[in-house]
This record gives C-alpha cells, sequence and structure tokens, in this order.
C-alpha cells in the first residue's frame, strides 16, 4: 500500500485503478488535491495515492476498502456477463455512505442491455428515487488498444491490423480524454445523473487506421477483415473467454452495420478539452509498434 496524500476524509474510489481508463483517471485526482483510493487486485498505486486491494471474484475484498468515507465511486466491471457482484457492491456502497457512483460502461451498450447495461439501469433506478447520484460513461471503441492491447503485435510482426469491422467506422477515443470526462462526472458541484456518449472527433475505418499508421510508421501496414467467427476465435486465442469473445466479435458485425457511426461533443462540453485525434495518437506512439 502506498502512502496517500492528505487524509481519507471524503476520498474518491477508483476501481479498475491500474486500468486503461483509471490509470488515467487517477493522476487527475491527485492532481486536483482529492484523497485517492486505487483498487486492484496488485494494490498498487502511484504516489499520491493510497492502494487497496480489490477483486471481484473475492467479496472479502469488498468491505474493507469502504471503511473511510468516500463521497464517489468510479465502477469498472468485470467482464462476466453477470453483473449481479457490481449491483451488490453498489449496495454495501451506499450502506456505508457512498453518494455518487460513476461507472465506465460503452457505447454500444444501452440501458437495460447485456454486460454494463443492467447496472446502467439499477444507477438510473436509484437516481429517480433520490438514493444517490450518478453518471455513465459510455465510450466507444479506445485508441490504447493498439498501444496496449492485441493489434500491437499483429502490427509489429505482421503490419496487419484484423477485425470484422468491413467498412464501418468508429469514433475513436483516447483514454486520457474518457479520463477528463471521468473526473468530472465524479466531482462536479451538480451530480450529472445522466449518461455520456464519449467519442472522438473523427469517423474513421480500419482501412483509414491503416493508412495513418502507414503514413506514420514509414511502413506498410493493411487491413485484414475477419468474419465474425474467425475474430472470436483470434480473441479466444490470446485469452479471452468464449462468451466474451463471441459478444466482442459481434460488435464488430454491429459496427459494419453503422452501430458506432456518431459522434458527439462530450470531451469538450464536460471535460473541458480538445479531443486527441488518431494521428496524435499514433505520432505520440510510434516507438511502440516499430
Amino acid at each position: 500500500m502506498s502512502s496517500s496524500a492528505g487524509t481519507q476524509s471524503d476520498s474518491v474510489l477508483v476501481l479498475g485503478g491500474t486500468g486503461k481508463v483509471g490509470s488515467r483517471l487517477v493522476p487527475l485526482l491527485i492532481e486536483a488535491g482529492i484523497p485517492t483510493l486505487v483498487a486492484s487486485r496488485s494494490a498498487k498505486a502511484p504516489a499520491g495515492a493510497t492502494g487497496v486491494k480489490f477483486d471481484w471474484d473475492d467479496e472479502s475484498t469488498w468491505e474493507p476498502i469502504l471503511v473511510n468515507p468516500i463521497k464517489a465511486v468510479f465502477l469498472v466491471a468485470s467482464t462476466s456477463p453477470d453483473q449481479s457482484p457490481i449491483i451488490k457492491f453498489i449496495d454495501i456502497a451506499r450502506a456505508k455512505g457512498v453518494r455518487r457512483f460513476v461507472l465506465l460502461s460503452a457505447s454500444s451498450v444501452e440501458e437495460g442491455g447485456p454486460l454494463m447495461g443492467a447496472t446502467h439501469k439499477r444507477l438510473h433506478e436509484l437516481g429517480d428515487e433520490g438514493k444517490i447520484e450518478w453518471a455513465v460513461l459510455r465510450p466507444t471503441w479506445f485508441m490504447q488498444n493498439f498501444s496496449e492491447g492485441y493489434h500491437v503485435k499483429t502490427i509489429k510482426e505482421e503490419n496487419k491490423i484484423y477485425s470484422a469491422t468491413g467498412p464501418g467506422r468508429i469514433p475513436w477515443v483516447s483514454t486520457e480524454d474518457i479520463a477528463a470526462v471521468g473526473f468530472r462526472a465524479l466531482t462536479s458541484p451538480q451530480p450529472p445523473n445522466t449518461d455520456y456518449l464519449v467519442l472522438g472527433p473523427e469517423l474513421l475505418r480500419y482501412t483509414d487506421l491503416a493508412e495513418i499508421f502507414t503514413s506514420v510508421l514509414g511502413r506498410k501496414i493493411t487491413y485484414h477483415e475477419l468474419s465474425e467467427a474467425e475474430l472470436a476465435e483470434r480473441y479466444q486465442q490470446i485469452g479471452v473467454p468464449a462468451e466474451y469473445a463471441a459478444v466482442l466479435a459481434a460488435m464488430d458485425t454491429a459496427i459494419r452495420n453503422g452501430s458506432e457511426d456518431r459522434t458527439s461533443d462530450v470531451i469538450r462540453t464536460v471535460g473541458g478539452k480538445e479531443p486527441r485525434r488518431f494521428r496524435e495518437f499514433v505520432e505520440a506512439n510510434k516507438a511502440i509498434w516499430s
């Protein structure tokens, strides 16, 4: 457990604090002088925050992290289709005095839908009953999937990008921009009590991404199209559980059919910053694929 700045009164608890979004959110909270608890299986945290052990599969880790006064929780669910653990955790946290909850969901998941959709619905219900303050972040696909996910290996070793999206377009978003919206949702004086579609500024096909990588890296990167079944198999090969792999692959088919062909101004209006463009992301991280 690392040392924390100040007391833990009215802390913000960040579940998944070492993940793609949480690791960008935590520094914003520290910089603002907000006591921050970083929850993860490793219990690691950067200087200025407190690391606490947390595991969705081990309920004995839940209540101990709620001992000190916590004013807001950033919720990152497990990848299990069963969302009952996160809803149970919300009830435990409410009983401990937590007032605001901000859920990381996805643009492809509607309220009441699969995965985080059930939790989204429950937060909305509790909010309507006046029992909590809430927000749901629904970002589209992360740019960082190319710098921290399985795309790194195929770009470096094969000069290829794989997907089943075909001509479908995506408003790719940077995790720094998602974190900026999350920070405002957690700390704003007025409760958001809404969901935010967190979308990037450009609608790009995978063929467009391949062209950007080619231009920045100085070598030919090509897009290789897969079927939905082939993509699900690739996900399983890198350790994704079969059921979740099927859900992810089906999302690519939805993208092919236009599900992500939209943009929003949330990063500017809520996050208070200009959204990152995909070329900027590739230029800043080009050493990763060299």
